[in-house]
């Protein structure tokens, strides 16, 4: 008998023409998690088979891979005659504190000759005999023992697995660049996206000598949190200074964040398209701060035609930051050090801007050269869960 770490892939399993390629990224995320722990994987459509020796620091890294549904330690073995299953589901059921149990069958080996439910019927009869004081409970057990019968095995396994993080497996739909400042929001909004499949890049937007290298430092982290999920992160960090100087100088105070806006999306645009990403990923929650009602988004959209998806959109304040903390980001977004975003703020920004206004003061200032002198002059860092991060040009 063999001890197996189970994979179960919920979400996934609705996939049909493409299940193999979602499996193969599946796999493949995995083996990267588990790159300095000696492991083998096998899966097919229905389960993906772990085996390893180091169970524990395999489940604690494999619950930080999408596209998992639930994580479950089980037990393989070849033999397929009845008793012996019933012996090896009572062997292991005698390991388990319970007083109520049932037994659920699942067979994919379509020619075994006994049918599920006599499987289970069989078997729970068998440890009903053999365990004294137990009690079968079809609606609600404490114990649910779970017997597969598969080409050529058997797995038996309980309801004690771990709940995964669900989703699509990391870079199975492309990827995304993402604006991340140092809040509580841009993180989460790129959490969920590499939750729904996406693989990021990030880009963030740093203003020296009004922003500081605690502002920086503090965005490296937030980016290393996120490389749990999505594995290594390259950051472009744009040299922003010149550009918001010349909007404090030249543009008309309460459209100070609307014209900011627009050319952080217009440089995030173009250093997307460079990297092969498909959309950005912002932070922006409906209604938050006066760039994010509904007018301002589209204001500030119109100066990019390429797709701005925003996970957060509809969360509330206290969703997010309740999201921060579960994946690990809040501690390190609550640090005291503003980013471009925070400083030079207006009393009174517009919340309803408009766009023909928008059109007139950006003819004030030579935008195009600064935006393409800032992209020339940037700078890339990549970062890993391992603290050994590197600008990129190091790596060429």
């Amino acid at each position: 008998m063999k001890k197996v770490i189970i994979i179960k892939y919920g979400e996934l399993s609705t996939k049909s023409d493409n299940i193999n390629f979602f499996l193969k990224t599946l796999k493949n995320n995995i083996d990267k998690k588990l790159s300095n722990i000696e492991h083998e994987i096998k899966y097919d459509y229905g389960r993906m088979l772990i085996y390893t020796d180091d169970f524990e620091n395999s489940v604690d890294k494999i619950k930080e891979v999408f596209g998992i549904h639930e994580i479950v330690i089980g037990y393989l073995f070849k033999e397929k005659d009845i008793d012996f299953i019933n012996e090896k589901a009572l062997e292991l059921a005698k390991e388990k504190d319970f007083s109520t149990f049932k037994v659920e069958t699942k067979r994919s080996d379509k020619k075994y000759p006994i049918k599920s439910p006599e499987v289970s019927r069989i078997v729970g009869a068998y440890i009903l005999k053999n365990l004294n004081g137990k009690k079968v409970d079809v609606h609600n057990p404490e114990l649910i023992i779970n017997v597969e019968i598969r080409l050529g095995e058997v797995l038996v396994y309980f309801n004690d697995g771990e709940k995964g993080l669900g989703g699509y497996p990391t870079s199975s739909m492309g990827k995304g660049l993402l604006m991340l400042s140092g809040g509580i929001d841009s993180p989460v909004a790129g959490y969920l996206a590499i939750k729904r499949g996406v693989k990021i890049e990030a880009i963030y937007f740093d203003s020296p000598p009004h922003t500081s290298q605690m502002a920086l430092k503090k965005v490296k982290d937030l980016a290393k949190i996120l490389t749990k999920y999505n594995g290594e992160i390259r950051l472009h960090v744009i040299n922003f200074t010149k550009i918001q100087e010349e909007i404090i100088k030249n543009i008309p105070n309460y459209y100070l964040i609307t014209i900011m806006r627009r050319m952080m999306y217009q440089i995030s645009a173009l250093v997307a398209s460079n990297v092969n990403a498909h959309v950005i990923i912002n932070g922006e929650s409906i209604g938050q701060v006066a760039s994010q009602t509904l007018k301002s988004m589209q204001v500030i959209n119109e100066a990019i035609r390429m797709p701005v998806i925003r996970p957060v959109c509809t969360y509330d304040k206290l969703e997010i930051i309740d999201l921060a903390k579960k994946i690990g980001t809040y501690e390190t977004s609550i640090e005291p050090y503003e980013d471009c975003c925070t400083i030079f703020v207006p009393d009174h920004p517009v919340i309803y801007p408009d766009l023909n206004l928008v059109y007139e003061y950006e003819k004030l200032v030579d935008f195009k050269t600064l935006m393409f002198e800032a992209i020339k002059s940037h700078q890339v860092i990549l970062i890993n869960e391992n603290d050994d991060e590197k600008k990129y040009e190091d790596l060429l």
